[in-house]
């Protein structure tokens, strides 16, 4: 379910800024907003994604990163393969904190060395007020967290490294 003060701020935050569209996925929902005269504010239900956000602090025009490209139908995947080395990275689809346990008294869900499958939860990055757990998209061993724990993370930015099996 779509919180509408959650909508509302992403209206004012695209209004004052330079973007012309926006397209956000969570939790199964796809919203996209277009300043253009063609375009419109779609919420569409779309096929189930474990992702969500969460973020204590209430929106601010800040709280977006420009994305990547200027077309809102090609948001980055959240895994990217690293060519070089043949690892898999791992990268946050959103801006929020990293958390690498579901709770300050639990143990992380994974560590370097463990072995992950597809589906696997890896962390969770809180957003918007909304807790959202990143699933692994490959089968593998972890090689390397890239960010510590409560730190805040960007939009694109590798959080783990993982060697596929």
């Amino acid at each position: 379910m779509i919180d509408i003060e959650f909508v509302q701020a992403l209206i004012r935050m695209l209004d004052e800024s330079s973007l012309d569209n926006l397209e956000l996925r969570r939790g199964g929902t796809r919203i996209r907003l277009s300043k253009s005269p063609g375009g419109t504010a779609v919420v569409a239900e779309a096929a189930p994604v474990r992702s969500l956000t969460d973020n204590s602090s209430p929106p601010s025009s800040t709280a977006l990163p420009a994305p990547p490209e200027a077309s809102p139908a090609a948001p980055s995947p959240p895994v990217a393969a690293a060519p070089a080395t043949g690892l898999t990275d791992i990268t946050s689809p959103m801006v929020g904190t990293f958390y690498r346990a579901p709770s300050p008294e639990a143990d992380p869900y994974v560590e370097v060395g463990g072995t992950v499958a597809a589906g696997d939860v890896l962390c969770v990055i809180e957003a918007m007020k909304l807790m959202n757990e990143l699933e692994c998209e490959v089968a593998g061993r972890i090689v390397e967290i890239c960010v510590e724990n409560a730190e805040p993370v960007d939009f694109g930015q590798v959080l783990f490294r993982v060697d596929p099996a």
